[in-house]
């Protein structure tokens, strides 16, 4: 387990394992939902993966919209690559910058598991039903998130190709 926790990146650790974490206790506190894991290997994994999915909402849902509302105006993104090569503390700031986007997404979360259990149980909607829909969703978050992640590689490939 320690060789497993010392390869992580604090990237990893703070934008997937932390808010997985953090969101596990808060929703089972503030909702029926027991996301609590006994074993400690497999809630690492389990908790690293809700992090994961708490991140990916970050940075589909919360970023583009507070994007598109100007509350955040980010870099192009050919600048941040040059910039990026001469400070190196540019990329320890949009690290940090990613943790606080995907705290705010692991609150906007919270709110919408309570949300979304007043709502299953107000239409008594079956746990296979609920369950899988939230399936899908994920589906759906990742195969964005695939995408978008693709193009930030795409837009690598071409800026150090232009070089």
């Amino acid at each position: 387990m320690k060789e497993l926790l010392d390869k992580l990146s604090s990237y990893n650790i703070f934008n997937n394992l932390f808010p997985g974490i953090i969101f596990a206790v808060l929703a089972t506190k503030l909702t029926d939902f027991n996301l609590i894991q006994k074993d400690i290997l497999v809630g690492a994994f389990y908790y690293y993966f809700i992090g994961a999915i708490v991140s990916r909402i970050g940075s589909l849902i919360v970023e583009p919209i507070l994007k598109k509302t100007k509350f955040i105006i980010f870099a192009d993104y050919a600048d941040f690559i040059a910039a990026s090569k001469k400070d190196d503390k540019i990329e320890i700031l949009s690290e940090q910058n990613n943790m606080y986007r995907t705290i705010c997404s692991m609150i906007f979360l919270v709110f919408l598991s309570i949300i979304f259990e007043k709502i299953t149980l107000h239409f008594s909607i079956p746990p296979i039903l609920s369950s899988c829909f939230l399936l899908f969703l994920i589906l759906l978050m990742f195969l964005f998130a695939y995408r978008k992640q693709t193009s930030y590689v795409r837009n690598r490939v071409i800026s150090n190709q232009s070089e």
